[in-house]
């Protein structure tokens, strides 16, 4: 099978547009629209469905399309260990975690990266979707929970309980907490029991809600229930990470807390020799040792 052809025909499924296609490929129309012929003359099927807004995918189309996606995922990966010099770390790392975590953690600290390696460009995608690292969805990823798949490198990071927190200001207002009764005085700020989050702090949420509260906020990632906690709106489950660059912030109930959570950096096999990864792997596991060396200094050796 002609591998020009099978790249047009890739621009231009991924397109839906023989125009589009064209100009990303800097051909004419006409050009790409008689490599698609051709190569529907070759495979004896129709590839695209024409229609007056675009192309569609016809079903053989869509086998095509799966394939070449898939061979365009391992072709970058090729192209991304080749250009990863021995001592120069540059170019793009797709870097995916939660919105929690990416938002609240890993973003703010981003700069430092940033100043020892100029040259690197890191698109950062947060979702609570796990993506497929084997198929390049990304380069690498932060994660809730151990990998289950085989060819990744997993490395664990730290690990994270879900607690309860409260502004000072809003503490010294109402009415004192001093036992799990008395949250029934105050809005409980946290994610859904059914909301997609870790199993952990899920079962914490359902117990704090068969303690009869009457005042509830739920929202649908821990960045917005942090919002609503710093904004005083009442007592939020919220990461134990938040505490360091929050310091405005007070446990309440010391002694509740969800199960621990382990939080994993992982990898495909075959970007074991990235620079750019190991360049990242690296920044986030110094940030983090320097993260708990601050959090014992903040507790006088005792974590908060």
């Amino acid at each position: 099978m002609d591998w020009d052809k099978l790249r047009i025909f890739h621009a231009v499924a991924d397109a839906g547009s023989l125009t589009h296609a064209g100009e990303s490929l800097h051909l004419s129309q006409s050009a790409v629209s008689r490599q698609i012929r051709s190569l529907e003359e070759s495979l004896n099927t129709t590839l695209f469905h024409r229609h007056a807004r675009g192309l569609i995918l016809t079903e053989q189309g869509e086998l095509l399309f799966d394939a070449t996606r898939s061979m365009n995922k391992r072709l970058e990966a090729a192209a991304a260990r080749i250009r990863d010099s021995e001592e120069e770390v540059f170019g793009e790392l797709k870097v995916t975690t939660t919105t929690a975590f990416g938002t609240l953690w890993l973003a703010p600290r981003l700069a430092k990266l940033y100043e020892r390696y100029p040259d690197l460009q890191i698109d950062l995608m947060l979702e609570e979707r796990v993506l497929d690292l084997p198929m390049r969805e990304a380069d690498v990823a932060i994660r809730m929970k151990e990998p289950s798949q085989a060819d990744l490198i997993r490395k664990k990071l730290m690990s994270v309980r879900m607690r309860l927190y409260a502004t000072e200001s809003y503490l010294a207002r109402n009415a004192p907490i001093t036992k799990l009764e008395d949250l029934a005085q105050h809005r409980l700020i946290c994610q859904n029991p059914n909301a997609f989050q870790v199993s952990a702090g899920a079962t914490l949420v359902q117990s704090l809600l068969a303690m009869d509260i009457q005042r509830l906020l739920t929202v649908n990632n821990y960045f917005g229930g942090l919002q609503a906690v710093l904004a005083d709106l009442g007592v939020g489950v919220l990461p134990d990470y938040v505490t360091e660059d929050f310091p405005g912030l007070v446990r309440v109930l010391p002694d509740v807390e969800s199960a621990e959570v382990p939080v994993f950096l992982a990898y495909p096999e075959e970007l074991r020799q990235s620079q750019r990864i190991a360049a990242f792997r690296d920044f986030v596991q110094e940030e983090i040792f320097a993260h708990r060396r601050r959090i014992r200094d903040l507790t006088g050796g005792m974590e908060n």
